[in-house]
C-alpha cells in the first residue's frame, strides 16, 4: 500500500522527506531498526531522516530505502524526487494543474470466490457504523475481503479510500501518524479540513499486532473526523464505542456423505471451487472426475480456510488430490505458508503454520474459555447450545454457554451455519488444535467420557421420535450427530461399556432405516457379551436383545436371534412393560415368519393386536394389523388383506404416523400386483417409491421399485421392466450369480433382491418366448428365495419355472414348497399351470 502524500507539502510545494519516510515505514509495519536492517544502513540515518535533520541523503541511500520499503512506480518516483530534488524551475505564467487525488490508494483486490454475500453485507454496514471490524482466524480471508469492499464502496467515499498496516510494537502516535499521512496531512488537527465533511474510508489491517494503541488512535481519528469510516481487520475486535464486529467465516464446504457427481455440482461449494481453481493454476490441468470425492473430503478437512486451501492446492504440482488427502488429511495443522498481508513478500518474515495461526487466537481466550474450548473439541459435527451446556457442566452447576459461544464466534474459532438448533461447529483446524491441547493437559479421557454420556443422553431422549409424526425431524437430528454417535460408541465400548449399552440399545430403528443393520447388530452383540454389562438393568438388556433381533431380520439372520427375542419378551411381560412387550411381539412376528413358523407368527400378531387394543395404542394396533395382512396373502385371502390394509392406513392416519402410511401404500401396490391389476400396481408402486426417498428406508424402497418392475414384466411392458432392472442393478448380472455384493449389508436384502431381479428377467424372457432363458432366471430366483427370504417369491419362482419347463420334478418341488410355507396358489397362478400343462400334453412349443 502506498500512502497518499499529495497534501503534505513543503512551502516550496514538495512533500516533506521526513513525513514520506515515516509514513512509508509505518504503512509497511516496520520499526526504525527493522527498516535500517532491511536497507543495510544505520538506524541513526533513518532516525535523522524522520526528524528532518537530514534532508538530502546520498542517492545510494535513497535507492536502498526505496527497495527496503518495496516502493515501485509513482510512489518510488515521488520518494526519489523528494529525497533528491531537481532544481526548481522559474514560475510559469499560468499555474500547472494539480491532478486530483486517486480515488483508492490501495492495491487491487484478488478475485474472491464465494464472498459475494459478505461483500454486500460489509458494504452496507459501513453506511451504518463508524467502525466495522472484520474478525476471524488467520488465513480466513479478512484482508482480501476488506480490500474488495474498499474498492466496491470507493464511489461513496469521495475524500479518499486509503489504508495502513499495523506493525508489531506500534504505539498510538505511530498509528495516528500513519493514518493522517495516508490522507496527506501531517497533523490530526488538519484531517478535518482535509476531508471537509466528505466521506472517507480508512482500512486498518492486522490490529492484533497493537490492539490498545489502535483503539486509542481510532478513537481520536473518529472524534476529529466524523465523516471518516474505518474498516478494521484482525483476529480480535478493537472494542470501540459504535464498533460493529463482523466475523469472517470460512468458505462453505461440501457436506459429508454427499459424493459430487461432476465438477459443476462441486463448484456450488465455494471452498471446493477455490481449491479446483488454484489446483488448475498450479498444475495446468483441472481435477479429474476420479479426484472429485477426495477433493470434497480434503476441503472439509481444511475447514474452508482460504489460506489452507491455497497452500494445499500449491502442492498439487507434485501430488494428485487423492495423494494430497492421504498425505496431509490428518495433519493440516502443519501446513505452512507466508504470513498473510497486503505488502510485498518479505523473505525475513518467515512462515506461519495453521497451528500457529489457531494458537494466536486460542491465547486470546481467558483460561476458563480455553478449558471450555478443549471440551467442545469432542464434538465431531454440529451441536446445539443445550448440548454444549451439558458437556461443559460440572456436577449440578449449569453453564450459560451463550457468552462463550459469542466469544468463540467473535474470534473466528466457531462456525455458525443454518437455522436449526444444531448449527454450531468448531472449524476442523480449531478442533484438532484444541484436541492437542487437551492431550497436553491430560484431559482427553475425561472429555471423551463426558462426550459419550452427553451423546447417549441425546440419543435416548430422541430415539422415541423414530416412530410417528416426529420421524423426519428425529432422523435428521440423528443423521447430523452420526460422527458423534460413532465416536461416543467407540470410546464408551472400551472405557464405559454401560454407557455404550445405553446408547446402542436406543439406536436399532435408526440403524435399520439407514441400512446399517449388520453394523448395529454387531455392536449390540459385542456389548451384551461384555462381562462388564452383565449387571445392567434387565429392561435395558431386553431392549438391546429385541433391537438385535430386529436388525438380524433385516439381513436374514433372524433365526439366530430367535432366543434373544423370546428372552426379551419374557422380561417385558414379567415387569409389565407394555411398550417393550408390543415391540418384542412385533419382532417375533417377523422372525417366525422368516423361518416358516406361520401359525406362531400369526398368534404373536393377534396377541399384539389384543394388547394394543386394550391399552389404546393406536400405532401398535396398525402394526399388528399389517403383520396379519401377509398371513391373509399367504393363504390367498386377497380381499381380506385389502380390508386389513385399509384399516392399517386409517389407524396410521389417526396416530399421525406418515412412515407407516407410506409402507402401507407400498404394501398395497404389491397386493394390487398379486391381484393381477398390473397397470394400477405400477402407478401405486411408483408413487410409494418416490415417497420412500424422503423416508430413507433404502431396502423397502428398492423392494417397492422391484415390485413395479415385476408388474411391468407381467403386463408385457418388457422395455420398461428392463429399465427398472438397469436402475436397480446397473452393473448387471447373469442367471444363478448372486448380487449380494451390491447390497452393503448383504444377507436378506441381497437374497430378496436376487429373487426379484431374476423374477423380472424370467418374466421378460417368458413373454418373449425364450423359455430356456426364462427357466434359467426362474431357477436362479428359486435358489435366491430358498431359506429365509420372502416365501411368496419362492412360490412365484417355482410357478415360473414350471411354466417354462413343464417338468414334473418342478411341480413336485412346488407342492413341497407350498406345504412348508403354507402359501396357496392364486387363481392366476393355477390358470398358468393348467394352461402350460395342457399345452405340453398337446405337444406345444418347447
Amino acid at each position: 500500500m502506498t500512502p497518499d502524500h499529495d497534501r503534505s507539502r513543503s512551502p516550496a510545494g514538495r512533500a516533506l522527506l521526513s513525513d514520506l519516510v515515516r509514513g512509508h515505514r509505518l504503512t509497511a509495519g516496520l520499526t526504525q531498526a527493522e527498516l535500517a536492517g532491511r536497507a543495510g544502513i544505520g538506524v541513526r540515518t533513518v532516525r535523522d531522516l524522520e526528524r528532518g535533520r537530514a534532508t538530502r541523503p546520498q542517492r545510494t541511500t535513497v535507492d536502498l530505502l526505496a527497495d527496503a520499503l518495496g516502493l515501485t512506480g509513482a510512489a518510488r518516483r515521488e520518494f526519489v524526487a523528494t529525497a533528491r530534488p531537481a532544481p526548481v524551475p522559474a514560475p510559469a505564467t499560468a499555474p500547472t494543474p494539480v491532478e486530483p487525488d486517486p480515488p483508492v490508494a490501495l492495491p487491487q483486490p484478488v478475485p474472491l470466490v464465494g464472498r459475494e454475500r459478505d461483500v454486500a453485507e460489509v458494504s452496507e454496514l459501513l453506511d451504518a457504523y463508524p467502525v466495522v471490524s472484520l474478525v476471524g482466524l488467520a488465513g480466513v480471508g479478512k484482508t482480501a475481503l476488506a480490500l474488495t469492499v474498499a474498492h466496491a464502496v470507493a464511489a461513496r467515499h469521495p475524500a479518499g479510500v486509503v489504508g495502513v498496516l499495523i506493525g508489531e510494537g506500534s504505539d498510538a502516535a505511530d498509528v495516528l501518524a500513519a493514518s493522517t499521512a495516508v490522507f496527506g496531512v501531517s497533523r490530526l488537527a488538519d484531517l478535518s479540513c482535509r476531508l471537509d465533511g466528505r466521506p472517507a474510508l480508512l482500512l486498518v489491517d492486522a490490529v492484533e499486532r497493537a490492539p490498545g494503541p489502535v483503539a486509542e488512535a481510532l478513537r481520536a481519528l473518529t472524534a476529529a473526523a466524523p465523516s471518516l469510516r474505518v474498516l478494521v481487520t484482525g483476529r480480535r475486535p478493537v472494542e470501540l464505542p459504535g464498533e460493529l464486529v463482523r466475523p469472517v467465516a470460512p468458505l462453505d464446504v461440501p457436506p459429508a456423505g454427499a459424493e459430487p457427481v461432476d465438477r459443476a455440482e462441486l463448484d456450488r461449494w465455494p471452498a471446493a471451487a477455490l481449491f479446483a481453481a488454484r489446483l488448475t493454476q498450479a498444475r495446468h490441468a483441472p481435477p479429474t472426475p476420479v479426484e472429485l470425492p477426495a477433493l470434497a473430503a480434503l476441503v472439509r478437512r481444511l475447514g474452508g480456510l482460504p489460506l489452507a486451501i491455497e497452500l494445499m492446492a500449491a502442492r498439487g504440482r507434485i501430488l494428485d488430490v487423492t495423494e494430497l488427502l492421504d498425505r496431509y488429511g490428518d495433519r493440516v495443522l502443519d501446513l505452512a505458508g507466508g504470513r498473510p498481508g497486503w505488502q510485498p513478500a518479505d523473505p525475513t518474515a518467515g512462515t506461519v503454520t495453521l497451528r500457529e495461526a489457531v494458537a494466536t487466537s486460542y491465547h486470546l481466550l481467558a483460561p476458563a474459555e480455553r478449558a471450555a474450548l478443549r471440551r467442545l473439541s469432542a464434538f465431531r459435527n454440529r451441536w446445539s447450545v443445550e448440548l454444549a451446556e451439558e458437556l461443559l457442566a460440572d456436577g449440578d452447576e449449569r453453564w450459560d454457554a451463550v457468552p462463550l459461544l459469542d466469544r468463540l464466534r467473535e474470534l473466528g474459532l466457531l462456525s455458525v451455519r443454518g437455522a436449526g438448533p444444531f448449527r454450531f461447529r468448531l472449524l476442523d483446524a480449531v478442533r484438532d488444535f484444541a484436541t492437542e491441547q487437551a492431550e497436553a493437559e491430560a484431559e482427553t479421557a475425561e472429555i471423551r467420557r463426558r462426550h459419550a454420556s452427553v451423546v447417549a443422553g441425546l440419543v435416548r431422549r430422541t430415539a422415541p421420535g423414530l416412530v410417528g409424526v416426529e420421524l423426519p425431524g428425529t432422523l435428521h437430528l440423528l443423521d447430523e450427530a452420526t460422527g458423534d454417535i460413532s465416536a461416543a460408541l467407540t470410546y464408551a465400548a472400551e472405557a464405559a461399556p454401560m454407557t455404550a449399552l445405553l446408547l446402542a440399545a436406543a439406536l436399532p430403528r435408526w440403524w435399520r432405516l439407514r441400512g446399517r443393520d449388520v453394523t448395529g447388530r454387531a455392536w449390540l452383540r459385542r456389548l451384551l457379551s461384555d462381562p462388564r454389562t452383565a449387571g445392567a438393568r434387565p429392561v435395558l438388556r431386553a431392549w438391546a436383545l429385541v433391537g438385535m433381533a430386529r436388525l438380524a431380520v433385516e439381513h436374514g439372520a433372524g433365526p439366530e436371534e430367535l432366543p434373544a427375542a423370546r428372552a426379551a419378551l419374557a422380561t417385558f411381560v414379567e415387569v409389565g412393560d407394555v411398550t417393550g412387550e408390543l415391540s418384542a411381539r412385533s419382532v417375533l412376528c417377523a422372525v417366525l415368519r422368516g423361518i416358516g413358523a406361520h401359525d406362531e407368527a400369526r398368534e404373536q400378531a393377534e396377541a399384539a393386536l389384543g394388547l394394543a387394543t386394550r391399552h389404546h395404542r393406536v400405532r401398535e394396533m396398525a402394526v399388528a394389523q399389517a403383520h396379519l395382512t401377509w398371513h391373509d396373502v399367504r393363504v390367498g385371502e386377497l380381499a381380506g388383506a385389502r380390508r386389513r390394509l385399509a384399516t392399517v392406513d386409517r389407524l396410521a392416519a389417526q396416530c399421525g404416523d406418515q412412515r407407516l402410511r407410506l409402507l402401507t401404500r407400498a404394501d398395497l401396490a404389491e397386493l394390487t400386483r398379486l391381484e393381477g391389476r398390473y397397470a394400477e400396481a405400477v402407478e401405486q408402486g411408483r408413487r410409494a417409491a418416490a415417497a420412500l426417498v424422503e423416508l430413507g428406508d433404502p431396502g423397502r424402497r428398492r423392494r417397492t421399485i422391484g415390485s413395479v418392475g415385476l408388474a411391468l414384466a407381467l403386463a408385457g411392458r418388457d422395455e420398461e421392466a428392463l429399465a427398472v432392472v438397469a436402475e436397480l442393478w446397473p452393473s448387471g448380472s447373469v442367471p444363478g450369480r448372486h448380487l449380494a455384493a451390491q447390497w452393503p449389508d448383504g444377507g436378506r436384502h441381497a437374497r430378496t433382491e436376487d429373487a426379484l431381479r431374476a423374477l423380472i428377467e424370467g418374466q421378460v424372457a417368458l413373454h418373449r418366448g425364450d423359455r430356456e432363458l426364462a427357466a434359467e432366471w426362474f431357477a436362479a430366483a428359486a435358489e435366491a428365495a430358498t431359506g429365509d427370504a420372502d416365501r411368496r417369491d419362492l412360490v412365484e419362482a417355482l410357478v415360473g419355472l414350471a411354466v417354462s419347463t413343464g417338468e414334473a420334478t418342478v411341480l413336485d418341488r412346488l407342492d413341497r414348497a407350498r406345504q412348508v410355507t403354507g402359501v396357496r396358489l392364486l387363481p392366476r397362478e393355477e390358470a398358468l399351470l393348467r394352461s402350460s400343462m395342457s399345452l405340453r400334453e398337446r405337444g406345444g412349443p418347447e
